[in-house]
């Protein structure tokens, strides 16, 4: 059996970034169709009779044709020419709409590298910049992927330009379109010093929906072939490296620059080459950091990181119910940080000391499972009756270990939640617990409003249907919503909640970690109570 480090070497665990609409779910579908996970791609909204996206998995997704959810995919692969074991990658899909930040946030702490998509008709949009500083700012490096060539979109250069306007990323493009956007021949393999390497002609196939058939050529038989189109992909070629824009591994680990790929993932062209991009330059899993609240209370002797090749350790990332309409089971997301993971082996929960079964272990896409007997860094396990788990929480064998708990944004919308009817209580509270667990919303109570109409804290509106969908269709529990005159919130603490709560305009609550929020019911108003009180602690809820 081969080493964890060995196994780690091999492995690729990233996440697609986007803004909604950019093909997130559908490129997922299109690397998982070139790995030959699946033999057909289906379209983000099911059109024509065409499949559903197999990532999108809740009813709400699929009659919306967006993803609300994350989910994971393993899958080997090896490019053409490679020697020894395939890669194994682990895809990781996340929501693309901003009121889903959060669960999006809680992914990007659990991979290595991620895959910025943009459309190139819109280029950078909102969401796009929100994820990438995420990324800047946990040290994630990320490969560029600039979507839809095969429609009418912007200048190639100018998306360049963009980039570096709006992000400050250097883009160091490995394949530059031949043909404008909306008339895509292929790309042009760029080598040093912006020179061709060759050129890549795709074959479009009935609707996309299976792999392109790719052939080769050298500059000599592209320029022949292609004419003027080549000979303007070729002059910004040259262009690009006369800027600095060739790639450097040091610096795209830094998160300094960004390769990147045009591609079509509805037409599955340029797939392979954002397969074999991974696999040649993102990192493999590493060392990870302990928790430095935790090792400074420590008693006992605690390790203060893991690298792959030490006792096993994993961080969840997420928590799920309601994945299987016939199992009420919960189940959390894990990511391997160290060691092997074995099925069934005894490992110690963190956060509250404990055992951990691990009997119940699985792979998870949308609602596809599998067993799992053996995980290793980098790979990402599904562990079944997670009742105990939260996001952030840590698993570890041998010494003592502890990760950095899960930030959490800053709730910028606010609804009380209550049961339509009265003897469907107990089931309420139920899923109030569970679903507060997950972090689909936050949940925020205080003694005048009582347990029967608990408040919801969100980043985005479209959090409160999906937990109301979530209520009716996995607990049975029809519910009602009202808005509340507040509009921003404040982590305070037990000296300063008595005198911001007798101020106008101000609430209290008490979040389920302990924190106690303040809300407010503008910024103006939190404004002049910072002015006048500068007494009251007033903390920001942003993810650091």
């Amino acid at each position: 059996m081969s080493s964890p480090a060995a196994e780690a070497a091999r492995r690729r665990t990233f996440a697609v970034i986007a803004h909604p609409d950019a093909g997130k779910s559908t490129l997922t579908e299109a690397l998982a169709l070139h790995a030959h996970v699946i033999a057909e791609a289906g379209a983000v909204h099911g059109k024509s009779g065409r499949k559903a996206t197999v990532s999108d998995w809740m009813e709400m997704e699929q009659d919306r044709g967006i993803s609300v959810a994350s989910s994971a995919l393993q899958f080997e692969y090896a490019p053409a020419g490679h020697v020894g074991e395939p890669y194994v990658i682990n895809l990781v899909d996340t929501p693309g709409h901003a009121d889903f930040s959060e669960d999006t946030y809680r992914v990007l702490t659990a991979v290595d590298a991620a895959v910025m998509l943009v459309d190139g008709a819109k280029g950078l949009e909102p969401q796009t910049l929100k994820l990438f500083r995420v990324c800047k700012t946990n040290g994630i490096p990320i490969i560029t992927v600039i979507n839809k060539w095969d429609r009418p979109g912007k200048a190639p250069l100018e998306l360049m330009d963009e980039i570096v306007a709006e992000i400050g990323l250097q883009p160091t493009p490995l394949y530059w379109p031949v043909g404008e956007a909306g008339d895509f021949r292929g790309l042009l393999h760029r080598g040093e010093g912006g020179a061709a390497r060759g050129f890549i002609r795709f074959e479009r196939t009935a609707g996309g929906s299976t792999i392109a058939g790719e052939t080769h050529l050298d500059p000599a038989a592209a320029a022949a072939e292609q004419g003027a189109a080549w000979e303007t992909a070729a002059e910004e070629s040259e262009l690009l490296s006369a800027d600095s824009a060739d790639h450097d591994q040091e610096m795209y680990l830094a998160g300094d620059t960004s390769p990147v790929i045009f591609a079509s993932a509805m037409l599955n062209w340029g797939v392979h080459q954002i397969l074999d991009t991974l696999c040649e330059l993102a990192p493999a899993p590493g060392p990870r950091a302990a928790d430095p609240a935790a090792l400074a209370a420590a008693t006992s002797a605690m390790d203060d990181s893991r690298a792959p090749g030490d006792d096993f350790s994993g961080v969840v990332f997420k928590v799920q119910a309601g994945m299987d309409a016939h199992h009420r089971d919960k189940l959390a997301f894990l990511r391997v940080v160290s060691g092997a993971f074995d099925r069934g082996m005894q490992v110690t929960h963190a956060q509250s000391g404990r055992s951990f079964s691990t009997k119940y272990a699985l792979t998870v896409f949308g609602r596809t499972r599998a067993t799992v007997d053996t995980a290793y860094p980098g790979d990402i396990v599904g562990l079944v009756n997670a009742g105990a788990l939260a996001p952030g929480d840590t698993l570890y064998a041998g010494r003592r270990v502890q990760y950095p708990p899960m930030p959490q944004f800053a709730p910028e919308h606010f609804r009380t939640l209550r049961a339509k009817s009265l003897g469907s209580y107990k089931q309420f509270r139920k899923a109030i617990e569970q679903l507060d667990a997950e972090g689909v919303v936050q949940i925020l109570r205080n003694d005048a409003r009582g347990e029967a109409a608990p408040v919801m804290a969100a980043v985005g509106p479209m959090q409160f249907e999906v937990m109301q969908a979530r209520m009716a269709g996995e607990y049975n529990v029809e519910t009602v919503t009202e808005p509340i005159p507040y509009s921003v919130a404040r982590r305070t603490d037990e000296a300063s909640a008595p005198g911001l709560a007798r101020q106008r305009g101000v609430e209290i609550f008490h979040r389920s970690d302990g924190a106690i929020i303040a809300l407010f019911g503008d910024k103006w108003k939190l404004s002049f109570i910072e002015k006048e009180h500068p007494e009251f602690t007033l903390e920001t809820l942003v993810a650091d």
